[in-house]
């Protein structure tokens, strides 16, 4: 048995119809090509991911997770908290292929691979196997069990319902309520020995994304969640009450994610509008020197993670000594500094590069103030 979908009130379906309009919205504005959002993509690609593994207790330098998501930095394979960044990307681009698959189905290989992707790493948790011991979660005051999992005996046939439920269930349900119901549906079972939170969201954005309106990266909430964790541990102990219960009525749960999916969905927005803002700031800097407005596209890497000759070079189409050429009038100008040597090179934006988009993202912002007023 599983926890029944609730019955919407008029309120929640209002909320919703007006969140599906911002996320149109937003969906629109990703699928509009602009020469940003290649970078935004990655950036909040990189921050989901981060998100998700930091409800769980990872932690990975913020200057290093755009680089370890995107592949161009190789974790070392004894570092959990780097391993745990890398293989949750993993399954997300998993999910962004399984997302635009048109012969897509719902099996029980497709949560155990998942799993596999995003927990390789932890061999001795048997990622990709279901668990074969009781389970529990701790209270995050640490004082006892917040949550007692189904008995292992269960799983197979608990996971096979979930699996049924994710195929044909509630199809006629709105898809942000249908991917939270299937989180709750696979943590509630907690079917695996650990990375039952990471699967449980992996599995949330998978049902979003197969809905087409967004990206993987721009639909789904965990940063959000990592934001609110507290929040989001305490409604699930509200609805679970303490053990497998389906019984009980998951109506706040739907609240908290349809709430966080208005929070999440406002923040793309900000971030598209101040990408928007930062490349035109750029624009303008390269276009008062005289330069070629290639050299945006060198300016904008060196605010994220520090551009480097080659990259550089395949985005801007043109030739390596061009590059260097290039990336060697910005050191000049004060723009960017040198870091590294030969193929470890990177050029960094400085504080002085920092400072002068400060104040203009804070003039367009007065700006905009302004024209509201």
């Amino acid at each position: 048995m599983l926890f029944a979908t609730p019955k919407l009130s008029r309120d929640l379906e209002r909320r919703l119809e007006v969140l599906d309009q911002l996320r149109a919205s937003l969906g629109a504005r990703v699928g509009t090509p602009t020469p940003w959002i290649g970078k935004l993509g990655r950036q909040v690609r990189a921050e989901s991911a981060e998100s998700s593994i930091a409800i769980e207790g990872f932690e990975v330098p913020e200057a290093e997770i755009v680089d370890l998501v995107a592949g161009r930095t190789a974790p070392d394979p004894e570092d959990a908290n780097r391993m745990a960044l890398t293989s949750y990307a993993r399954a997300m681009e998993h999910v962004a292929v399984m997302a635009g698959d048109p012969g897509f189905r719902w099996y029980d290989r497709v949560l155990l691979d998942l799993h596999f992707d995003a927990c390789s790493f932890q061999r001795d948790k048997r990622p990709g196997r279901w668990r074969d011991h009781p389970i529990g979660v701790t209270s995050l005051t640490g004082n006892g069990m917040a949550y007692v999992a189904p008995d292992e005996k269960a799983v197979p046939k608990l996971m096979g319902e979930v699996v049924a439920w994710l195929q044909k269930g509630d199809l006629d349900v709105h898809q942000v309520v249908r991917a939270a119901m299937a989180h709750l549906h696979v943590v509630s079972v907690h079917p695996f020995s650990d990375g039952n939170g990471r699967l449980s969201r992996v599995v949330q954005s998978l049902v979003l994304a197969r809905d087409g309106m967004l990206a993987p990266e721009f639909g789904s909430i965990e940063e959000h969640l990592s934001q609110n964790t507290p929040t989001y541990y305490s409604v699930l102990e509200e609805v679970q009450g303490g053990s497998y219960q389906p019984d009980r009525d998951a109506t706040p749960w739907i609240d908290f994610c349809v709430a966080a999916h208005f929070g999440q969905v406002n923040r793309r927005m900000e971030q598209l509008e101040t990408a928007a803002r930062r490349w035109q700031f750029l624009e303008e800097l390269a276009g008062a020197r005289g330069w070629p407005d290639r050299l945006v596209i060198a300016l904008e890497q060196s605010l994220f993670g520090g551009a480097e000759r080659a990259a550089y070079a395949a985005q801007a189409d043109i030739s390596l000594p061009t590059a260097s050429g290039d990336l060697r009038r910005l050191v000049d100008a004060g723009l960017v500094t040198q870091q590294g040597r030969t193929r470890s090179t990177r050029y960094m934006a400085t504080d002085l590069l920092h400072q002068q988009l400060r104040r203009a993202l804070a003039g367009y912002a007065g700006v905009a103030e302004a024209g509201h007023a």
